[in-house]
């Protein structure tokens, strides 16, 4: 939901970094990956309740994660870069509450929660942009994306929200976990109707002649 927003803030900056970055060489993946560790870094602090540590390490991720679109755009990006960003992001995104839940056992049930509702989001963002990108549909409204970013309640920077704070208040675990997975859950409710209006049956006049062609 405040993505576009935030895009709006942080691409100049971005964009001059990942400019100067690309001249030095830095690929676009070596960022991906150094984010990726800077993550399983925070998750790794979680499990020893440094949880201040955790909170550096996911805004280091973040930040990575925003520097590593720009220096694509200055260079050759390429289409295994967005599917490995995205996959690296979450995969961070589970793997946090995962180990929140581990680290404490009175939390299990609400990071199962929260998992399970990351579920929804994740699946009709990739669905929504696998149709997309099979009839020829792009936005810049978030920036210059691999594919399709359909936006929702639950985005980027209302997950990395969420993830620092309970990093920076883990007393707020659990109600986190409750309310964040309740915005899922509507996200999920908002894409799907989304997706109908899009690509609901109505949109498919193409369908009537492959009826035929099964008969």
């Amino acid at each position: 939901m405040l993505d576009p927003y935030v895009r709006t803030l942080i691409d100049p900056s971005l964009n001059v970094a990942g400019k100067n970055l690309a001249r030095l060489g830095i690929s676009p993946n070596s960022l991906t990956l150094t984010g990726f560790g800077a993550g399983l870094l925070a998750m790794g602090a979680i499990s020893y309740q440094h949880y201040t540590a955790a909170a550096i390490l996911l805004i280091l991720n973040r930040l990575l994660d925003g520097l590593d679109g720009a220096v694509a755009r200055h260079c050759s990006p390429s289409d295994f870069g967005g599917i490995l960003d995205i996959s690296c992001d979450f995969i961070i995104y589970a793997g946090v509450v995962f180990t929140f839940g581990l680290s404490a056992p009175e939390n299990l049930l609400h990071a199962t929660f929260l998992i399970f509702s990351f579920i929804g989001p994740i699946t009709t963002f990739l669905a929504y942009a696998t149709i997309a990108a099979k009839r020829q549909i792009n936005t810049q409204r978030r920036g210059i994306k691999s594919f399709y970013h359909l936006g929702g309640i639950c985005e980027g920077t209302e997950t990395a929200f969420a993830l620092l704070l309970i990093c920076l208040f883990p007393e707020t675990f659990q109600w986190v976990c409750l309310i964040f997975g309740g915005l899922c859950w509507l996200t999920t409710i908002g894409r799907l109707y989304r997706a109908w209006i899009d690509f609901g049956p109505q949109r498919l006049p193409v369908m009537e002649p492959l009826v035929k062609d099964w008969q």
